[in-house]
């Protein structure tokens, strides 16, 4: 039987003295030369043009690592214009119908973008059931180059113009993610990988794939020697078994895996979104992030947690302020980057 791991053990530990957060911008000493500034805006999302109908392409089956199957979302609206796309990566314990995701993925569309949201092939779901950790074992046995596949799969099928959207006017040569918390590191990892990936913005970010076990030898000899070891999920009340070679595939890639080496080398732009109030991954996660990258923006979003004020379920038909304002700079950051 395996240790369980309290949110207290897992949540990455940093110091944070000075958070800066009346700052209006984040200088760089590197840039593309573009302006480097980071306002922390308190505004609404903008409104949407929406004279156009929203089309959906909703639980489509793709096939992902170790052939296990996973979930598809694809958003756009009637526009005859080529799309720019724009994926969507959940983060650990997440899912891609989680809160308010769907209204995330509803603006991009009415902003001209192809929107695409996916579960992880081994996030803990299934198909059957897209809204439950229903099958645990696959959670265990999920790493980080299994997402990464899932991520590469998603990408191959867009890029071979897939029945599905035949009639649907998109551009897979140019791509922007979206990762949140974990989501995030895999996002980087995928951005420096993939050449059709233009554009990074990343939601809370971690700043390293080591996160759970960073400074803690003593965890991970534990882990060595029972194999597992259990995360509650607070909302479902479920302990999640994560095994042992969750590590074992870090620790063979982690020159891969390292994220402040992969921003250093990633000559694409990157858009760095960050909750000052965020106490699952530190703000100076993100500053670790933004010192390392090459080209990046540094946002606040001012009061905001980790998920930026949402929960799940996500009832109302807006979503909350602040991930509005999120929505905000990264609909701003995707349409400079991607839109020609």
């Amino acid at each position: 039987m395996g240790r369980r791991i309290w949110s207290s053990d897992w949540t990455i530990k940093t110091n944070f003295a000075d958070l800066r957060a009346r700052r209006l911008c984040a200088p760089r000493a590197r840039c593309c030369g573009q302006k480097i500034g980071c306002k922390i805006r308190q505004s609404p999302l903008p409104a949407h043009h929406k004279t156009t109908a929203m089309r959906l392409l909703n639980n489509h089956v793709l096939q992902g690592a170790d052939g296990r199957p996973f979930l598809v979302d694809v958003y756009w609206d009637d526009h005859p214009a080529d799309r720019p796309v724009v994926i969507f990566a959940h983060g650990f314990k997440g899912f891609k119908d989680w809160g308010y995701w769907d209204l995330v993925a509803r603006a991009f569309a009415h902003n001209g973008f192809l929107f695409v949201k996916f579960n992880f092939s081994h996030n803990g779901t299934t198909v059957e059931q897209p809204l439950e950790f229903a099958d645990l074992e696959a959670f265990g046995r999920n790493n980080y180059s299994k997402e990464l596949t899932d991520l590469a799969a998603v990408i191959g099928w867009l890029e071979g113009k897939p029945r599905e959207l035949e009639k649907v006017a998109y551009r897979p040569d140019r791509i922007g993610l979206i990762g949140h918390s974990r989501g995030g590191g895999i996002g980087i990892v995928a951005a420096a990988e993939q050449p059709h990936v233009r554009a990074l913005a990343t939601w809370a970010s971690v700043d390293g794939l080591d996160f759970l076990w960073r400074d803690r030898p003593e965890l991970v000899e534990l882990w060595r020697d029972e194999g597992v070891i259990y995360i509650p999920n607070a909302r479902t009340g479920q302990q999640m078994p994560l095994y042992f070679q969750l590590y074992e595939d870090w620790e063979a890639q982690r020159d891969r895996f390292d994220l402040p080496r992969r921003l250093a080398t990633l000559d694409k732009p990157v858009l760095l979104v960050h909750g000052t109030h965020d106490t699952s991954v530190p703000p100076a996660a993100a500053e670790k992030l933004h010192e390392a990258a090459r080209r990046s923006h540094l946002v606040w979003i001012k009061n905001g947690d980790h998920v930026f004020g949402g929960k799940h379920p996500w009832p109302q038909q807006s979503p909350p302020f602040l991930a509005a304002e999120a929505i905000e700079h990264t609909l701003d950051f995707m349409k400079e980057q991607l839109m020609l």
